[in-house]
């Protein structure tokens, strides 16, 4: 005979009606969270101070994280390449910073190209580059 809780759900297994099987009790998700020794420390005490749990605090700590860190992109290979871009135009003001004054704009761009794309014998080992179709 199987006992249904207040949700309709079996409180038994029907294989083995010994074992009791997990209520859905309309209660949060329960998940484990592992930190170092000084940050478990440190949540603890934001939670003394303010009068909570410590799965309160780590909840209320998690929102105000999510609150204030930027969007997460659509695609990580958006993210990807607009760190390379950042990169590289980082690396090319500072090429510029280098490079002598007196050389000629085309030779100048010859030289920050070559150091910024690195030597054409090496391009097949780039992976930000598009492989070739064979």
């Amino acid at each position: 005979m199987c006992h249904t809780g207040p949700s309709g759900v079996s409180d038994y297994d029907n294989k083995d009606s010994d074992r009791p099987v997990r209520r859905r009790t309309g209660l949060d998700i329960i998940s484990a969270v592992k930190m170092p020794e000084g940050l478990t420390a440190a949540v603890d005490a934001w939670a003394e101070t303010r009068q909570l749990s410590r799965a309160a605090a780590i909840c209320k700590l998690v929102e105000l994280g999510l609150k204030v860190a930027p969007a997460a992109p659509t695609s990580p290979h958006i993210t990807v390449a607009s760190d390379a871009a950042k990169i590289e135009e980082i690396a090319v003001h500072e090429i510029e910073g280098l490079l002598d004054p007196a050389l000629p704009a085309d030779e100048r761009e010859r030289r920050i190209r070559r150091l910024t794309e690195g030597p054409p014998e090496f391009s097949h080992a780039r992976i930000d580059l598009p492989k070739p179709e064979t």
